[in-house]
């Protein structure tokens, strides 16, 4: 076929312009590998792109869609050959490169990853750049020697990244407590393995204290604002919180005396461009330690037409778990 169907971004009169429609084969840009895609998957930055928000997309024309999961096609690359089915995540996919929210996608061979045995490439998108950047997160708490048995906090924790890290540290033996703004999850959260339920209206409250008791030994925060400010300082003596969202706002009003009394470590985490090395150890990390029937249980499966829908209520903050989107 000479065309193929994708959400495509453009530019009208200076405001952003996303739709649905058929592109010319021949406009794909240059790339290694020619990837039919089956599933892409929906995240927060998902959620800003399709909605016309700033912030995610960094040129025009663009096909949305950070992650995708398909078929090899074509390939000049010696690494990669038609039938493989690969993965990939982040790698500037929907903010300098076309993404996954595309029937066919060009892609640069150094940024594929084989399908992780063990897993379809509808659970490779369940996990996605949300359940890689949980993963990320775990592994930079145990970098700074995150002790067990002790709590470790997850906020955002009815989403997807929250909900990821919330069944993997609970597999990996933590006692994890599980923020949300919604009380009707909180049975859901349980079925993940959180121990204890805490409001996020707790957290979010700013203070003028620039210490608070100490409680948690590590945290994962997807929010960022005031709820990350509030966890640097109830951090136990050297422990660490993992941040990696920006839901609740960007300005961190914190001072530097968990810092330099407390040792506390805040831990940047960024999963669009990560060395091939740490790829490679998320995903066998993520084979090994998320348990497939939570992904499952947390995971919907909608089409591309119900994306601009969904990613409204991604940035609402209304979407449980994990999304899966089916391109073809």
């Amino acid at each position: 076929m000479s065309t193929f169907k994708a959400i495509l971004a453009t530019q009208q009169e200076g405001k952003p312009h996303i739709a649905l429609q058929q592109v010319d084969r021949a406009s794909l840009p240059a790339g290694d590998v020619l990837v039919r895609v089956r599933y892409s998957d929906l995240n927060y930055k998902d959620g800003l792109a399709v909605t016309g928000r700033p912030g995610v997309i960094r040129k025009y024309p663009m096909i949305l869609g950070i992650d995708l999961a398909g078929v090899v096609e074509e390939s000049s690359s010696p690494d990669w050959k038609p039938g493989e089915q690969v993965v990939v995540t982040g790698s500037g996919l929907s903010e300098t490169a076309w993404g996954g929210y595309a029937e066919l996608a060009s892609v640069d061979a150094r940024n594929l990853v084989r399908l992780p045995v063990g897993l379809t490439l509808k659970q490779a998108m369940a996990i996605g750049t949300a359940g890689f950047t949980a993963m990320q997160c775990v592994v930079a708490l145990e970098r700074h020697e995150l002790a067990a048995g002790k709590e470790v906090l997850v906020t955002g924790a009815a989403g997807g990244v929250g909900s990821i890290a919330v069944a993997i540290l609970a597999k990996l033996g933590y006692r994890v407590v599980a923020s949300t703004g919604r009380p009707e999850l909180h049975d859901y959260l349980r079925s993940l393995g959180a121990s204890e339920i805490l409001d996020r209206s707790a957290l979010a409250a700013p203070s003028k204290r620039p210490l608070e008791t100490e409680r948690w030994a590590g945290a994962v925060d997807t929010v960022g604002g005031d709820t990350l400010a509030a966890i640097v300082r109830a951090l136990v003596a050297n422990g660490s919180v993992a941040a990696c969202g920006v839901a609740g706002g960007a300005a961190l009003n914190t001072t530097v005396y968990p810092f330099i009394l407390r040792g506390v470590n805040l831990l940047g985490v960024n999963s669009v461009y990560v060395s091939r090395s740490d790829r490679m150890l998320m995903w066998d990390r993520l084979t090994r330690d998320l348990p497939l029937p939570l992904l499952d249980g947390m995971t919907e499966e909608a089409p591309l037409e119900a994306v601009f829908e969904l990613g409204e209520k991604i940035i609402a903050g209304a979407i449980r778990g994990r999304t899966v989107i089916r391109v073809s």
